[in-house]
């Protein structure tokens, strides 16, 4: 008869190999996601464009605010620009991973738990979606799959 440690073990094995293969199922949809929502993002720029162009010559051309895009709550960021031009859920972002603790990068659930959030899928997930949208505009980086930092600053 097998002991009950024994047992317990072999169990443990067979779930870190399947939290291993979920885990590598979860990058990959994380990259398919990111790929949808740039082209998302093509085709609302072009909507945008083609109504724009379609309207006709503006009698006045408004001057754009700097580094905002249409609908965007996140702008792209320009090297005069501080994190206070952003929504206050993504300033907390761009803090923690400012932060002494956010230094060596940070995964969407740590960040979820340093951000006081309660680590849910669908937390977690939307937490993902703010990151992605905030490296995609240049204010964090993305170390690696589904690590983010905050920028380099140089010193001086």
């Amino acid at each position: 008869m097998a002991s009950v440690l024994g047992l317990l073990e072999a169990q443990e094995k067979r779930v870190r190999e399947e939290i291993a293969r979920l885990r590598e199922e979860a990058e990959l949809v994380q990259a398919a996601l990111g790929e949808a929502e740039r082209g998302l993002q093509r085709l609302v720029d072009a909507r945008v464009t083609v109504a724009e162009v379609l309207a006709g010559p503006p009698s006045v051309v408004a001057e754009p605010q700097r580094g905002s895009m249409a609908g965007s709550a996140v702008p792209h960021r320009t090297d005069d620009m501080a994190a206070s031009v952003l929504a206050p859920d993504y300033q907390r972002i761009v803090s923690v991973l400012d932060s002494e603790a956010g230094r060596e990068g940070m995964r969407c659930q740590q960040l979820a738990v340093a951000l006081r959030l309660e680590v849910v899928p669908a937390k977690v997930e939307g937490l993902r979606a703010k990151a992605k949208r905030l490296v995609e505009r240049g204010w964090i980086l993305q170390v690696r799959p589904g690590v983010f930092t905050a920028l380099a600053v140089p010193a001086g």
